[in-house]
């Protein structure tokens, strides 16, 4: 199943079927809303509003353990993240989409790890995205006519509040890509669910960096979100095709990710702690 985390106006998609909103379940919390399940061609996608139905949980409160946990919960193996970015690159401009490859995560605020005392597991984010499904991304992008860029680094940073000049041109130095609040510890949570996860960063404005950004207006942001969110709508059309016929998708890597991850010895794992990571880790711990 294919799950699709992003704003709660990227799953009106024309030919969405059978739609139902179920409530989400989660062995750590309340996660950000209920999961819309529905068929595209065919094939079930479950979609959850990150934020909340109309933007109401900011970035740094939204309980990501729960969001990734509940879609673990109701089958889904293949995330598309859909997330507002800034740009820190010249080339990349407004309305592009970055499928981005890598991560610097500046968060500090947030639970990052599914596991803790008496289960500890250690996964590697060396490639912290599914490169087939960046594939698959890229590929759709194209088909759909849609100006994107494969590869890029993304700064995640702690939010709510926008970087400052000085903050935004260190950044631009360790050649960040984009900037935004949203995809860490989501990533990291993903791999440790061994859910395939791609991000699709939607450029609305340059960071605070560039010249011409005390210029950029509000009604010009929103413009550029609307369009984004159209072409967002498109690409998850053009990919969920590939996604579904992908033969290669159950000998991805990112399957088998806690295969010798988890380090706590079997005789002094918690209990408690075995049973709430009954879906996330269940395939090792079972």
């Amino acid at each position: 199943m294919l799950g699709i985390l992003g704003g709660s106006g990227v799953y009106n998609i024309e030919g969405l079927q059978n739609t139902r909103w179920v409530k989400a379940v989660s062995s750590f919390g309340e996660p950000s809303d209920e999961i819309l399940i529905g068929e595209l061609f065919g094939q079930s996608i479950a979609f959850l509003p990150r934020h909340g139905r109309g933007h109401r949980i900011p970035p740094s409160e939204i309980n990501y353990r729960a969001n990734i946990d509940s879609l673990k919960r109701i089958g889904v193996t293949d995330i598309i993240s859909v997330s507002a970015v800034g740009s820190l690159r010249e080339n990349l401009t407004p309305g592009m989409f970055v499928i981005v490859d890598q991560f610097i995560d500046r968060t500090f605020a947030r639970e990052k790890s599914f596991f803790g005392s008496g289960l500890v597991a250690h996964v590697s984010m060396a490639h912290p995205v599914c490169g087939r499904l960046g594939k698959h991304l890229y590929a759709a992008a194209q088909q759909v006519g849609i100006q994107a860029a494969l590869g890029g680094t993304y700064l995640v940073m702690e939010g709510p509040q926008f970087s400052s000049l000085a903050e935004s041109e260190l950044y631009r130095s360790w050649q960040c890509d984009v900037i935004g609040m949203t995809n860490m510890p989501e990533a990291k949570l993903a791999r440790e669910a061994e859910i395939c996860y791609a991000t699709v960063a939607m450029v609305t404005d340059y960071d605070c960096w560039h010249p011409n950004h005390d210029d950029v207006t509000v009604e010009a942001i929103v413009k550029v979100l609307l369009g984004n969110a159209d072409k967002a709508r498109a690409l998850i059309k053009g990919v969920a095709p590939r996604v579904h016929d992908d033969v290669e998708s159950g000998r991805c890597e990112c399957r088998n990710a806690l295969q010798h991850a988890i380090i706590t010895a079997p005789d002094a794992r918690d209990a408690s702690m075995k049973e709430k990571l009954s879906a996330v880790a269940g395939r090792i711990l079972n």
